[in-house]
């Protein structure tokens, strides 16, 4: 059945709301400035770490993952998704290299499966995975050059 454009159009606005909500911004921030993986078990002890430390990083993840479930269950379609939405393809770059590690490591081959699936769709996704990994790269070295101002202060 084909999606209704002003149905999925309202729900793409009701998830650019969500993001809009104050800790959730916050949380943003730090997942695209502060938090800077260089591995897995990086990933790990910020998605597992006591709950207070990994807030930032379960509220940005499961948010993703579920925006990007609304994909394949047709309540939005994928090239509307993509047109509207850039961070959830910066949330894939930045976790990809350690994926395959982290879902084994927790035994949770699911995990973030959704945003993956929705960023391959994309056209040129590989092209656009590169781009931002090269915008994280900045990011990193802005840091790392303590021009970052927490999120969390």
């Amino acid at each position: 059945m084909p999606i209704d454009s002003s149905q999925a159009a309202g729900v793409l606005l009701k998830l650019y709301e969500l993001r809009t909500e104050p800790t959730m911004r916050q949380a943003r921030a730090w997942f695209i400035f502060e938090f800077h993986p260089d591995s897995a078990q990086d990933v790990l002890t910020a998605w597992l770490g006591p709950g207070h430390e990994s807030a930032p990083y379960r509220m940005v993840t499961t948010y993703w993952d579920m925006a990007a479930s609304l994909v394949p269950q047709d309540a939005i379609p994928a090239a509307m998704f993509n047109a509207a939405n850039t961070e959830h393809v910066v949330v894939f770059a930045k976790l990809r290299p350690y994926l395959a590690e982290v879902r084994a490591a927790a035994k949770y081959p699911e995990y973030l499966l959704n945003l993956e699936r929705v960023v391959a769709m994309m056209p040129e996704a590989a092209e656009r995975i590169a781009s931002f990994e090269r915008y994280l790269i900045r990011q990193r070295k802005l840091a790392s050059e303590g021009k970052q101002r927490s999120a969390y202060t």
